[in-house]
């Protein structure tokens, strides 16, 4: 994995980097004029997600407007059970709803159908790559086993963790057997993103809030380190951050220690004293909402975290992805702050 002269990429190694180096979860998408028109053009987010030349051009957005540092493939977790053989869409005002399961039986697990069906992500990160600075990380990502299995569970998105937490609760070798399956063809997608040109991979364990101890480290913890493993058996340099999404501090810090990941990134709630003790690469964690005011109290709260985490090996980033509210002219502003 080529990673030379690429400032995300050197935090990832341990290295502190200054100014840091940022990039924006969700910084591709609705809250800009050219994705929205895209967007009427194409009529639907599946649609732009699995058309490679309109994923190329929506990644390459937010690049040519704010230099980010890193460019993140415009894609969706669920391209996962997509590539298990389950029907997904995206409905207006309502959001992902798919196929429900109650059991791993039946789903595809040839590992050629997935890589045909998520083809359009790997098509899509070449062109990206091609097109990018030098400079520029390129990122790809994957959901975390955990937070696909509350997907395929309920058949919709959301914080909807009933379904799969009383799967896993009664009947746990059956729900064990479903997070393997999506473990293997989770890795095999980072992997794979990776020989597309991904310099970083990043797994989105979103929903990893409100588990208890033991769960999180059966339903968490296990699954992430295992798919570590195999993504390093595969490719020993890889560099993956791991973003457990409101797992409280300890949380945080078992799964910094146990999983095996270069990087871990933190939600909203994780202080900054915390962070910066952190004995690992961290990534994080300015609200959301902050991008939305702007003005004194976003720039204030940008000092406070560049100057908090000054001389660790930080990579600037929102507790979450970026609002559809959000006015473009502040993510300029929040850019060009980090780097005064």
């Amino acid at each position: 994995m080529k990673s030379s002269g690429k400032r995300l990429v050197s935090v990832l190694d341990g290295q502190a980097v200054s100014p840091p180096p940022v990039w924006l979860m969700r910084q591709a998408g609705r809250y800009l004029p050219e994705y929205r028109a895209l967007r009427a053009k194409a009529g639907s987010f599946w649609t732009m997600c699995n058309d490679p030349v309109m994923a190329t051009e929506i990644t390459l957005q937010p690049i040519r407007r704010f230099g980010f540092d890193a460019a993140v493939i415009f894609s969706d977790i669920l391209t996962v059970p997509f590539a298990l053989g389950r029907t997904v869409k995206f409905e207006e005002n309502i959001g992902p709803t798919l196929d429900a399961v109650t059991s791993a039986e039946g789903l595809e697990r040839d590992p050629a159908i997935w890589q045909q069906k998520l083809s359009a992500a790997y098509e899509t990160l070449r062109r990206t790559r091609v097109a990018l600075p030098a400079e520029t990380s390129l990122l790809g990502f994957a959901g975390a086993p955990w937070t696909l299995a509350t997907y395929m569970a309920a058949g919709r998105g959301g914080d909807e963790q009933k379904a799969a937490k009383l799967w896993g609760y009664r009947d746990p070798k059956s729900f064990g057997a479903l997070l393997d399956l999506l473990g293997d063809c989770v890795a095999a997608h980072l992997i794979a993103q990776i020989d597309a040109g991904a310099d970083a991979v990043q797994i989105f364990d979103s929903w990893a809030s409100g588990l208890p101890a033991d769960m999180f480290e059966r339903w968490v913890i296990a699954p992430t380190k295992r798919i570590v493993k195999i993504v390093r058996a595969a490719k020993p340099d890889a560099k993956i951050i791991g973003f457990p999404r409101a797992a409280t501090l300890q949380g945080y810090e078992f799964y910094a220690d146990e999983t095996g990941v270069d990087g871990i990134s933190v939600d909203t709630s994780a202080p900054q004293d915390w962070m910066a003790d952190l004995d690992m690469p961290i990534q994080g964690n300015l609200d959301p909402l902050l991008l939305v005011t702007g003005g004194s109290a976003m720039e204030r709260a940008v000092d406070e975290l560049v100057d908090a985490m000054r001389g660790k090996p930080f990579i600037f980033n929102l507790g979450h992805g970026v609002l559809q509210e959000t006015p473009p002219e502040h993510i300029a502003a929040l850019v060009a702050r980090i780097r005064k």
